[in-house]
């Protein structure tokens, strides 16, 4: 792997970005991530998952899993606060000198693989729901759309992050705002025998109910995830210590209400044996309420959604290729900051290209891959990254954030995780292992070139 720069090779420091977000930006850029294309096209596919209205369950479950896995992201952002988040925390809390090498390349190589296919989950799912707007669009035609997209936000990131903080803001005010609109159409029009029209055996505890459960509740941890994304631009937030915790816990629970009220809402006005089958969902449920100009107002506020959700995922991704390339360990092009505006460039335009190619993938494939990739090493690595922390860091408890309850929500992730890997698919979790031998492999290849560790010679014994 030629090109990598190894930290004592580097002539001069990598100027490092400034610190410009607040609570505001790293709330909104929160909210952006969660509230992107994912309820409004996953809710049929919870309901097809467990056959009826109890995919509620799912949503509850994964509601109660991102917020203990929240709180483990909350001390992690706020024991490191660093611009790639994870492929610190991995790190630090591993040892930077030996296993935290591994994992934080494990990290790093996991990211450029489900990176680009999280920003093209958003970018595929908006060009499908395009379609209620623009029926006559189909087949290349959505990948094209889906692509260009792509493309428009890394040009669009092209700035300084302080405009990026103003549009994210914005446009979190106007997606809430549709959000609450949708609830509030369902509240007037609720109907609670329709909504809880449960089939028979519902809630039996058989096998298919279980994968059922579990496929539901991974729909609702992807439509969740996003919380996590001003962990990501950590080096770029002020007073992180204390923003990066509350950004974190006040958003899960806040887009955890628009979501099972939007759930209630559709269910209490379509049948869900209706819903089950939509491929646009609310604009057929706002349809229903007001007609054909009530579907089209929500599809085109679902798809400003949809856009800024992508943005802001892009924006965040493409920090960590840069946060290791500033370490020493990848391409030390990527390390590259725009002379004005201070954003990493090589960075940007590689995650946004790759994501551009990721838009070829079916949307089903690029959900289920992207939980179980991350789930299979880097949710299950920070849970235990969180308890080497706190003894690593003792002297720091009083100026950092400690969860409440620890080591509780610890052990309710690492449950919820493992209970979401069991019940997917096998050819997932295959290729998510597979992945993270490939690049174990890779690992130890580059170490033994580099003689690093673990192949670094032993020193000689004092005599």
């Amino acid at each position: 792997m030629t090109g990598l720069a190894m930290p004592s090779e580097r002539s001069a420091p990598v100027e490092a970005t400034p610190r410009t977000l607040g609570l505001a930006g790293g709330l909104s850029a929160n909210l952006l991530n969660m509230i992107g294309i994912g309820p409004f096209i996953t809710i049929p596919l919870a309901l097809s998952a467990m056959g009826g209205p109890q995919a509620l369950l799912g949503w509850l479950l994964g509601a109660l899993l991102c917020i203990c896995d929240g709180m483990v992201w909350a001390e992690l952002g706020s024991a490191v606060p660093r611009s790639g988040g994870p492929f610190h925390y991995l790190r630090e809390a591993y040892g930077p000198a030996r296993l935290g090498r591994l994992f934080g390349f494990l990290y790093l190589w996991q990211t450029m693989l489900i990176g680009p296919m999280s920003i093209a989950s958003g970018t595929v799912g908006l060009a499908h729901y395009a379609t209620f707007v623009w029926p006559s669009l189909t087949g290349w035609g959505i990948a094209a759309l889906a692509a260009g997209i792509c493309l428009l936000n890394t040009g669009l990131l092209w700035r300084d992050v302080r405009s990026i903080e103003r549009l994210s803001i914005t446009v979190s005010v106007i997606v809430i705002a549709a959000c609450l609109w949708i609830i509030l159409s369902g509240a007037l029009h609720f109907d609670a025998g329709r909504a809880f029209s449960f089939p028979k055996g519902a809630f039996s505890p058989t096998t298919a109910f279980w994968t059922g459960l579990g496929a539901a509740t991974l729909v609702g941890v992807y439509d969740y995830g996003g919380y996590n994304a001003v962990c990501m631009l950590g080096g770029e937030v002020r007073e992180p210590r204390r923003t990066i915790p509350r950004a974190v816990l006040i958003s899960i629970p806040l887009v955890a209400f628009l979501y099972i009220g939007l759930n209630l809402s559709i269910l209490g006005v379509l049948p869900w044996q209706q819903a089950m089958k939509s491929n646009a969902v609310v604009a057929d449920f706002m349809q229903a309420i007001y007609g054909s100009a009530g579907g089209v107002t929500v599809a085109v506020l679902i798809l400003i959604a949809s856009w800024g959700s992508a943005l802001i995922v892009l924006l965040g991704y493409s920090r960590v290729p840069y946060a290791a390339a500033v370490e020493g360990e990848f391409f030390a092009r990527f390390a590259r900051l725009h002379p004005r505006g201070n954003f990493p460039t090589v960075a940007l335009l590689f995650m946004g290209g790759a994501s551009a190619v990721a838009c070829l993938m079916s949307l089903d494939n690029l959900i289920a891959a992207l939980i179980v990739v991350q789930t299979l090493f880097q949710y299950t690595a920070q849970c235990f990254a969180v308890v080497l922390l706190r003894r690593q860091r003792k002297a720091d408890a009083a100026h950092t954030f400690r969860m409440p309850l620890y080591p509780l929500p610890v052990i309710v992730t690492l449950i919820g995780w493992l209970f979401i890997v069991g019940t997917s698919r096998p050819v997932h979790v295959l290729g998510g292992i597979a992945a993270m031998m490939i690049g174990t492999i890779v690992f130890l290849a580059v170490a033994r070139a580099r003689a690093s560790w673990p192949f670094a010679p032993k020193p000689e014994p004092v005599l």
